[in-house]
């Protein structure tokens, strides 16, 4: 197993997949071809997992910091002998604008240069296909260290001597000022690729720089904490399949979520309300560009929902089957490490109106509708209606029974608010009538049989006692006021027993804190006009993110180290949307249609 922090690592993308790159300079997570496929370096949850260092081979202090507007990643190394920089990237290819990443070359880059003195260096490189299943033999071929397994091959090249001894290859070298050592790894397929030319490195990274820039000059976010929203953004955009638009939730899988390490599962996947809600902060961000194309892939996806159930996550290009099963290879942090998600099982209902509010945010995009769109949207619709009063997983995707969660209850009703909305477009008079009935019924069933009495607060679910951070979402999606008294003093209940130092609990008794709670609460007090409080929540919960402004899903109560995979779509939906809310109650400009959660 691994005792890494994650809060330790940098995020590489290429619009395909990830990877992860350590504060010790050792790449210990990459799965070359897409998020979701086998990694070839995995030291981030086991040792023997693999991995590629570069570092100083005597002791050192690090400062870092991406690129502007890049995921390009730019770590110093400070030693008693002098100073050198490691510039990491993944590398984009040769599009531009919102066509990076549709055909990134599979090549990771690395560019080490003397900054003053003479430091000795040391590279270590050990890939581990498969998880960790095979330790590829490795032969020099011309420039390229090469070695194959599983369909798959690994050429790294460098600039330097490389000794190569079976499974592994490493160097010792010395860079002083102003001298350049480059470093790149390709991966192809075996047995449909050739062996690719070794790349001019320094190119392709000024490449990639200016394709990273290139796309975010498209997005134009006037608002407080721009750097914040700027960085989110990236990282969303990091996070994106770009061949289908789907955003995974994470780049890794089995990132324990508690500081003792358990709960650990596989979030390299389209979660349909992750996918909507970064749909919503893009546009939030300036950037609703590709909404067609992005709802178009969403309804082939999920198909006929007449005739199958609504899936609540898919694969990156729309698999179903995301079967869960145990690897027993690597032995992670939290223990096994899984691969697929067992919640593609769940109901959640919640999800019905994710996908019917980003619509509606995007509805100026998809003028005129796509067929295929409007289908989908009227079938979430009704689905909506049939089974309102069902239970349901949650938002949480709690793996014990279901419940009559109030989030499911709140997305039904947010699904047929936002069609009756549509008006025309999606139903005749008599259906829109309809909808809008049943919204009503949902709304009043969930405000009075949700409030419970004894709690004086909304609760998890109806008919229970547990206070659940979830319900700070119903003013922000507009089910209730914020100002409205129970409303209130839900919001008051939860700062006073689910919050500790800005950190907002999911429930009572939860390990730790889930930071896009906290984003919640800050978007929740903006709203009851308590603009300094929710700046102040706003600013302490920035200075968690690591040093490189990125976040995991929870943050430990006692120490502050993330847990988790990493990084988190939906911690960068929060900060987005905080922003965003902070901007609102400054300016008097409204949130796009006051439904950004």
């Amino acid at each position: 197993m691994s005792v890494r922090r994650i809060d330790d690592y940098g995020y590489l993308a290429d619009g395909r997949t990830g990877a992860l790159v350590g504060r010790d300079g050792s790449v210990d997570w990459w799965c070359p071809t897409r998020f979701d496929a086998p990694s070839v370096f995995a030291r981030v949850l086991d040792d023997d997992g693999g991995h590629w260092s570069i570092r100083p081979a005597g002791d050192y202090r690090v400062e870092r910091d991406y690129l502007p507007d890049t995921l390009v990643l730019r770590t110093v190394f400070h030693t008693g002998d002098g100073s050198v920089a490691v510039t990491d990237a993944l590398a984009l290819g040769c599009g531009r604008g919102h066509d990076i990443g549709l055909e990134p070359p599979a090549l990771l880059l690395r560019l080490v240069e003397g900054l003053a003195g003479q430091v000795p260096m040391e590279m270590a490189y050990a890939p581990h296909f498969e998880y960790g299943r095979v330790r590829a033999y490795l032969e020099t071929r011309g420039q390229q260290v090469v070695g194959s397994a599983a369909g798959g091959t690994l050429g790294m090249t460098a600039t330097v001597p490389v000794d190569c001894r079976k499974t592994s290859a490493s160097a010792a070298f010395a860079v002083a000022a102003g001298q350049r050592e480059t470093f790149a790894l390709a991966h192809w397929s075996t047995y449909h690729e050739g062996q690719p030319i070794p790349p001019d490195v320094p190119a392709a990274l000024a490449d990639t720089v200016e394709g990273w820039r290139s796309w975010m000059s498209e997005h134009d976010y006037v608002g407080q904490h721009s750097d914040p929203v700027r960085r989110s953004t990236l990282v969303l955009k990091g996070l994106t399949y770009q061949p289908s638009g789907g955003v995974v939730a994470a780049a890794t899988t089995s990132v324990p979520v508690r500081p003792e390490g358990h709960d650990n599962y596989d979030y390299r996947y389209v979660w349909l309300r992750d996918f909507s809600l970064t749909l919503r902060m893009l546009s939030v961000a300036a950037c609703p560009t590709e909404a067609d194309r992005l709802f178009g892939w969403l309804a082939e996806s999920v198909g006929d929902v007449d005739l199958t159930a609504i899936p609540i996550l898919l694969g990156v290009e729309g698999e179903r089957d995301l079967a869960e099963r145990e690897l027993g290879t690597l032995g992670g942090p939290g223990g096994p490490v899984l691969l697929g998600n067992d919640a593609w099982r769940q109901r959640q209902q919640d999800v019905l109106g994710q996908v019917l509010d980003a619509a509606w945010l995007l509805r100026r995009r998809l003028d005129p509708m796509p067929v295929s769109v409007r289908r989908l949207l009227r079938s979430l619709t009704e689905r909506a209606v049939e089974t309102w009063r069902l239970p349901d997983s949650g938002v949480w995707e709690l793996r014990d029974r279901e419940r009559h969660y109030l989030t499911g209850k709140m997305g039904c009703w947010i699904a047929l608010d936002r069609a009756v909305r549509f008006g025309a477009v999606l139903g005749g008079p008599d259906e829109l009538a309809r909808w809008a009935a049943v919204r009503d019924e949902i709304r009043r069933v969930t405000l009075e049989d949700g409030w419970n009495p004894r709690v004086g607060a909304y609760t998890e679910a109806l008919g229970s006692d547990r206070l659940d951070a979830s319900v700070l979402a119903f003013p922000l999606v507009g089910i209730v006021s914020a100002t409205d008294p129970r409303m209130r003093a839900t919001i008051e209940r939860i700062e006073r027993e689910l919050t500790t130092d800005g950190l907002v609990r999911r429930w009572p008794g939860d390990a730790a804190g889930f930071v896009i709670c906290s984003f919640w609460l800050v978007g929740c007090l903006a709203l009851l006009g308590e603009q300094d409080r929710a700046e102040d929540l706003f600013t302490r919960m920035m200075a968690r993110t690591n040093d490189l402004g990125l976040f995991a899903e929870q943050i430990d109560l006692r120490t502050g180290e993330q847990l988790g995979n990493f990084p988190q779509a939906f911690s960068h939906i929060g900060v987005i949307s905080a922003a965003w809310r902070l901007t609102s109650a400054t300016t008097g400009r409204p949130t796009p249609e006051t439904t950004v959660i």
